[in-house]
């Protein structure tokens, strides 16, 4: 008996080796990089440093090239413009999709926001698929999703009791069911440029998934990156930092000083950017009302001034598992603070009696993405669960409207 059904276990094992993902790992104006492999087996099977499935060939439009790597990047292409593609190994078709190039210059953009999304449950998978329905949505609009920005905490350890248990995203089997599955059908036609959080490393979980997180990803920059920034259009600067105590070596210290090499990047070129909207992402919240965990202002305090003092109007962050918005204060220098961390994890806790002190006037605990549309000087932020809107209330309980709208004035649209 044990030997007539071996081969029948066997199988489902041998169709998931067959599987190759396919990804977008980055596009601009005239260029688009893709990936692929496989989340199966042990060892690095999916991502820059791969080991090559052999050569591919990829065809991009009407252009055709050979790729020795698992992934490669073609150039030459029209600003703005949709391209068919596929990936092939010999006579087998392992990818297919449509990639749209930037926009030479742009006065709409639209895109997602999420964190702390990759826990492999249905909650997880059903955000996905409303991710999905919206991009479909919006797909042949005059305003289509052009990226997904990750807040951090990409992926999460199994849990058991309360208690995580493993499978943390050091190998890149743990990324099957947690990121490349239940996004399959977004990372096929749009990049997704992440930020790292502390289950992303040795802060919180394995030093080794660091080291996979920059390896999967494919950074604006062209190389493995903590912290980058990007373009679109001539419209909005992005800024992705990194918050964490992770490390590559030795133990967990703070990469976010202010005389780390960050910071003193961050310095030189925000300030230094003329794009009407400069849009920070990462992390660790400066604002947060709870329940798990309290801002990080002090020990931020060097990056909130510096936004303070170089036009910035909104900044995204994750790390606490609700949807939150910050007041536009005099404590928060003007600007509107997101905490959008609900992407896969939840904490349901009511904070309305900590909100005031701690500079929220928004909140709701449910799963959710956060869909960002930019036109000219305006940008408005709605979040949207599973099922519909996300309904928050402010700290007296009463409803607070959303989509959130944020203006810029009239001498920063132009450019500073």
């Amino acid at each position: 008996m044990f030997r007539l059904l071996l081969p029948a276990l066997l199988l489902p094992c041998l169709a998931v080796a067959q599987k190759y993902y396919t990804y977008v790992g980055a596009i601009d104006q005239e260029s688009v990089l893709l990936a692929w492999g496989t989340v199966s087996g042990r060892g690095n099977t999916i991502g820059r440093d791969s080991k090559p499935y052999g050569k591919a060939r990829v065809r991009v439009g009407d252009r055709t090239a050979e790729a020795e790597r698992n992934w490669i990047r073609i150039d030459g292409l029209k600003p703005d413009t949709e391209y068919p593609y596929e990936v092939s190994l010999g006579d087998q078709r392992i990818g297919q999709g449509k990639v749209r190039t930037y926009p030479e210059r742009a006065q709409k953009l639209a895109f997602f926001v999420m964190g702390d999304f990759g826990t492999g449950d249905s909650g997880q998978y059903r955000l996905a698929e409303a991710m999905w329905r919206e991009f479909s949505k919006r797909e042949k609009s005059d305003n289509p999703i052009r990226f997904i920005l990750s807040t951090g905490d990409n992926i999460y350890a199994d849990t058991l009791i309360g208690l995580r248990t493993g499978n943390s995203g050091d190998e890149d089997r743990d990324w099957a069911n947690k990121f490349f599955i239940p996004y399959e059908r977004l990372i096929r036609q749009v990049p997704f440029y992440p930020t790292l959080g502390n289950h992303d490393g040795n802060m919180t979980e394995s030093r080794g998934d660091l080291s996979a997180y920059l390896d999967n990803f494919f950074f604006p920059g062209g190389k493995p990156a903590r912290y980058y920034r990007f373009s679109f259009g001539g419209l909005a600067e992005f800024f992705a930092l990194d918050t964490t105590d992770n490390t590559e070596v030795g133990a967990p210290v703070p990469f976010y000083i202010p005389r780390g090499e960050q910071f003193q990047w961050l310095k030189e070129v925000l300030p230094a950017s003329r794009l009407p909207w400069r849009i920070p992402y990462f992390h660790h919240p400066p604002f947060n009302a709870g329940p798990r965990h309290s801002g990080s202002r002090i020990a931020l305090e060097h990056f909130v001034e510096l936004f303070r003092s170089s036009g910035v109007k909104a900044v995204f962050n994750g790390h606490e598992h609700n949807l939150q918005f910050s007041e536009r204060s005099e404590a928060t220098g003007g600007i509107l603070y997101v905490v959008t961390g609900a992407g896969g994890e939840l904490r349901r806790g009511d904070v309305r009696g900590a909100m005031r002190r701690n500079h929220i006037a928004g909140w709701a605990a449910e799963r959710h993405f956060t869909l960002v549309e930019i036109e000219g000087p305006v940008m408005r932020i709605t979040p949207l669960a599973g099922n519909g809107p996300v309904h928050p209330v402010d700290p007296d309980g009463k409803p607070f409207e959303v989509p959130v709208t944020v203006t810029l004035q009239k001498a920063a649209a132009g450019g500073r």
